[in-house]
């Protein structure tokens, strides 16, 4: 398969977006970890359709003007990854779970590491927001992007998750 790439100045550094021809199949950090999310060397290709979508929801999003994200996506990853991430999508907008809770909302109660494990390697962050997710105690944990951008992602959601939903 074939993927391009875009990259995109924000307020928590520069991302990497990457396209694959059936939609968005990563936002990758800066300092990314090579082998976090294992994608085959893209192409940079900065006028893509989906890239620019992408740009502008994640532009909006910083902006506190959109809650939610509606461009295509094309998760990369096993069955139970996949299941993990799309919880992940289900997680409202000013909210966050325990890595329990996601546990049990995909069916896999006993699974709190594996979906520990499945949430460190979601390929695209901010869009499928496992910023969202922290311990059962309450605290930040891992994040790929640091945890001074997870407390920064779940401020601008704070401040903005009184309003309408702005997709």
């Amino acid at each position: 398969m074939s993927y391009c790439y875009k990259m995109m100045p924000s307020p928590v550094g520069e991302l990497k977006l990457v396209a694959s021809p059936r939609g968005l199949a990563a936002v990758l950090w800066e300092n990314e970890d090579p082998w976090r999310v294992r994608l085959l060397a893209p192409q940079e290709e900065p006028q893509h359709e989906v890239l620019l979508e992408t740009e502008k929801q994640l532009r909006e999003y910083f902006a506190g003007e959109r809650q939610c994200f509606t461009v295509t996506l094309d998760f990369q990853g096993t069955e139970f990854q996949k299941k993990v991430w799309q919880a992940l999508m289900d997680i409202p907008f000013g909210e966050t779970r325990s890595y329990s809770e996601i546990a049990h909302a995909i069916g896999h109660p006993g699974a709190v590491r594996a979906v520990g494990a499945a949430n460190g390697r979601n390929p695209l962050s901010i869009i499928a927001p496992c910023h969202r997710v922290i311990g059962a105690n309450g605290k930040l944990t891992g994040y790929a992007g640091g945890l001074t951008v997870k407390a920064f992602l779940l401020n601008i959601e704070a401040r903005h998750s009184t309003e309408l939903s702005l997709c």
